[in-house]
């Protein structure tokens, strides 16, 4: 397990930008939904916290829902994670509905931020889709959150509620939304170390960065198969009502138990506990 002098000292890479990736295995995976608190032990360690409800997005979730696979690393991370600290959730799965109403609300202004004006719609939606994935109906290379493999999140006070700073806000896009941008000289070194912290803690469980945004991790998607160079392991599930099977934090707890690989033997060291409010 990484140090934790190491989730400072760890420059974040510059990394290229995501390339398509058509390799695919994929598996019959359950979603997960993940209650509005997780505590390791009494200490919270997850807050759920999903935007595009609060933003009034009309085809918003109000659940989180997350694959197994997937939230099995989130609570790796969640072992690295220093104490009095906390993840908070911002964004998971995604419908198909969601993502295109995102895609032409942000689409505007995302033109219009990295004067994209003159450019072809073919050359715009290729820099667009570093923001925003493009909304097609591909299940097989979906847009990367309508698997459920796909964690937009920030790390949090847990007693005081207060987000650490990471010099920009959520889906406020710039040259600084590229998670390396702080790895410049001259710029805010709490904010480069808050990014190392989430970075290195994010990747050191098994996710990797879409390296636009410094709030995205992924894991089982195309885009963690390109940056592993490994298939990819989830297809897209287009709505909400296609989800095969969706098992709640009890029953994902009562299936760690029972399994024996190499990550449930590691988080049966620790015990979780979750709930259903935000008091905590």
């Amino acid at each position: 397990m990484v140090k934790s002098n190491d989730l400072f000292n760890r420059r974040i890479p510059e990394i290229e930008t995501l390339n398509m990736w058509k390799e695919h295995d994929f598996i019959d995976s359950p979603f997960v939904e993940i209650p509005h608190i997780v505590k390791l032990g009494k200490e919270t360690k997850i807050i759920v916290d999903l935007k595009y409800p609060k933003l009034g997005m009309q085809n918003a979730i109000k659940k989180c829902l997350i694959r197994k696979e997937v939230f099995e690393r989130l609570l790796i991370a969640c072992t690295i994670l220093p104490q009095g600290l906390a993840f908070r959730i911002w964004d998971i799965y995604r419908t198909w509905s969601l993502q295109n109403e995102l895609y032409y609300v942000y689409k505007p202004d995302i033109i219009k931020q990295f004067n994209l004006e003159n450019l072809s719609l073919d050359e715009q939606d290729k820099i667009i889709s570093n923001y925003v994935s493009i909304p097609n109906k591909d299940e097989v290379l979906p847009p990367l959150h309508i698997t459920g493999g796909s964690v937009d999140l920030t790390i949090t006070d847990s007693v005081t509620g207060k987000d650490l700073n990471f010099g920009i806000e959520f889906d406020d896009f710039s040259d600084l939304t590229n998670t390396a941008s702080y790895e410049k000289e001259n710029l805010d070194g709490l904010v480069r170390d808050n990014r190392r912290l989430l970075y290195n803690i994010m990747i050191e469980s098994g996710f990797t960065n879409l390296p636009s945004e410094v709030w995205h991790y992924d894991y089982g998607n195309r885009s963690w198969g390109y940056y592993k160079k490994k298939p990819a392991i989830y297809k897209g599930v287009l709505e909400i009502d296609k989800i095969p099977s969706i098992i709640s934090f009890k029953e994902f707890i009562a299936e760690l138990e029972k399994e024996k690989n190499e990550i449930s033997m590691e988080l049966k060291k620790y015990q979780w506990d979750y709930a259903d409010s935000f008091e905590r």
